[in-house]
Parts: structure tokens; sequence; C-alpha cells
């Protein structure tokens, strides 16, 4: 029975790559965009990244959107209106290095909710990972002090929002990522319209748009994809201590594209969170559990013990994504708290 592997953590890694550059891509675009503007057409560009896909696979269900209403709402509300808006607001206020740097606030958040609200074990190497994190999240904050006070209220509540927004993703069943990627884009592309309508926000510029669009498409749209994949395997607490080093991935675009200097004490943070991932990719849990019957849609291989329905042009060995429905059964494996295993202890 195999083991989840890399791939999940290969895809949040990628993921946090990309949203990592947000902050400092778009806060340029914030000269020309109100906050409630660029909001929209960020989430409207990760919905215009995934369409195609989603239409080729189908539109999600009425039965599985009914199914996953509640979340989906949390996911909209604190995900796809508050936090950008906070978020934004917090990026006219500080630049945009301190802004990525504070993002490290949501892999607390996360890991904390995930623990008290959404029944996640988290193993002594987990709690040592997140250790790791926040120790590197300090020493990359240090560099540029703490006079943006209020920048940082921003930004943190914005991670708050975030961290509910990570639990709820990672618990929503039935949806492909990119189909759950279309609805959040859509409906929370559409709010921040009618709410930059009210507020009086001018129409940016048609490059202005079209950049911001773009930005969407790879630093929300894909990001998201590949974060709610992996999250689905790895649940929201392991999935944001590895999507936590997205503050770093932006130091690097500021070290690369900008040409910002080098710190020491950067180059130490990239070591802790290299020793972090190290830990947490290492965790094993193991225990006697039992599965009740169930149908629903997710990323799946056939060689982990849970998935043996059958396929008539035989199973893919790469893995992929379908409904499918598993009887019930008593085991016990190597397993993470992802859509299967969500348990007391």
């Amino acid at each position: 029975m195999s083991h989840p592997g890399l791939r999940p953590t290969i895809f949040v890694l990628v993921s946090a790559a990309l949203f990592g550059a947000a902050a400092p891509l778009a806060k340029p675009l914030l000269d020309s965009a109100g906050p409630f503007h660029l909001a929209a057409l960020l989430y409207l560009g990760a919905a215009l990244v995934v369409g195609p896909a989603v239409m080729w696979r189908g539109l999600p269900d009425r039965r599985l959107l009914s199914s996953n209403a509640l979340r989906l709402t949390g996911v909209l509300l604190f995900g796809g209106v508050v936090a950008p808006l906070l978020f934004l607001r917090g990026l006219t206020l500080a630049n945009a290095a301190s802004v990525s740097l504070w993002l490290n606030l949501e892999t607390l958040v996360t890991v904390l909710l995930a623990w008290l609200f959404f029944k996640e074990h988290i193993h002594r190497r987990g709690w040592a990972s997140v250790a790791l994190i926040l120790a590197a999240s300090l020493l990359l904050v240090w560099p540029s002090g703490f006079e943006a006070g209020k920048a940082a209220l921003f930004v943190g509540l914005a991670c708050v929002c975030w961290g509910l927004d990570n639990n709820l993703t990672a618990l929503i069943d039935g949806l492909t990522p990119a189909q759950t990627t279309l609805v959040k884009g859509i409906a929370a592309g559409t709010i921040n319209l009618f709410m930059a309508r009210f507020a009086g926000e001018g129409q940016p510029p048609g490059y202005v748009v079209a950049a911001a669009l773009l930005l969407g498409a790879l630093c929300y749209g894909l990001s998201l994809v590949l974060y709610i994949g992996g999250a689905q395997q790895l649940g929201s607490a392991r999935a944001q201590l590895v999507f936590s080093t997205a503050p770093f991935w932006g130091v690097m675009l500021a070290w690369t594209l900008f040409s910002e200097p080098v710190l020491p004490v950067q180059i130490a943070a990239a070591f802790l969170m290299l020793a972090a991932l190290w830990l947490l990719h290492g965790e094993r849990h193991e225990h006697g559990h039992a599965h009740g019957a169930i149908r629903h849609v997710h990323w799946h291989r056939h060689d982990d013990g849970h998935h043996d329905h059958i396929h008539e042009a035989g199973a893919p060995a790469a893995g992929h994504t379908h409904e499918h429905a598993h009887q019930p059964t008593t085991h016990s494996h190597p397993h993470r708290p992802d859509l299967q295993h969500r348990h007391e202890h």
C-alpha cells in the first residue's frame, strides 16, 4: 500500500511559489485600480484559467453543489471576498516584501483551527514543523521591523479569514479542484465588482485589467487548483505548513526581479523552512480505523488500499479524478487527515 508520497507536497509547493509572487506583482497595479476592482479581476482571472478544463470535464452537479453549500459559502465569504480586500488594504499601507512576509501568520491560524475544530491530529513532528516555520518567519520579518502596525493588522485579519478558508476548502467533497476554483472565482469576482461600483471606484485602464487577469489566472487560479489538490490528500494543516513557504518565494522574486540584496537571515530562514518540510514529509501515523460507505469525487490512485473500483480500460497508474463509491471497511495503514481520514484520536 503506497504512501501519499511527494506528489501532493509538490502540488502545494508550486502553489506557494505562485501565490508568493502575488504581493510583489500586484503592488504596482494598486496605483491604477481600487482594491475591490483588483480583487474582482484576480478572481475572475482565476475562473478564466480553469473554465475550459471544467467545461471539458463537465460543470459541477447540482447535488454536489448542494451538499457542499455551507462549505462553499464559507470559502467564498472568508477566502473570496473578505480576505483579499484586507490583504490589498494592507498592501496599500506597506511595501510588498513586508506584506509577503506577514502572510506566514496564515500558517499558525490554519494549523490551530485544524487542530481545534476540524479533527486534524498533529504529531510531534508536525508541531516541530510549526515551530521551525514560525522561527523562519521571525527571521524574515526582523530586517523590515514592526513599524507598519496598521498594515500588519490588516494582513493578520486576512490570514485569519484565509485560515478558515483553508480548512473549509480541504473538506469540500464531490467537486474537483478546478470546479471549486471556478465557483469561487466567478462568485467572488462578481461580488467584488458590485462592491467596486458601490464604492465608486473608477474603471482601471485596459492594460491594468489584462495584467490583473493574467496575475489572477496564475497566482490565484492555478495556485488554488494545485493547493486544493494537495490539501485534499495532506489535510489542511499539513498543506498549509508546506504552503507557508510562499513568503520566501516572494523574497526570492524580490532578489531576482527587483535586485534586492540577499540577507544572511533570509538564507537562515530558507534552511529552517527546508528542515520543516523534511520533518513534515517524514511524519508517519498509523492505527486501526473504520470507513463508512461514501460516494465522492477527488484525485486518487488505485494502490492506496481505498480505491478498488474497476475501470474498463484499466486504472491510470499516475492517478485520476472522477466520482466513485467506497464500501464500509476497517483496516490499518499509514495515513494523513485527507478526505477519507477525518476521525477522532
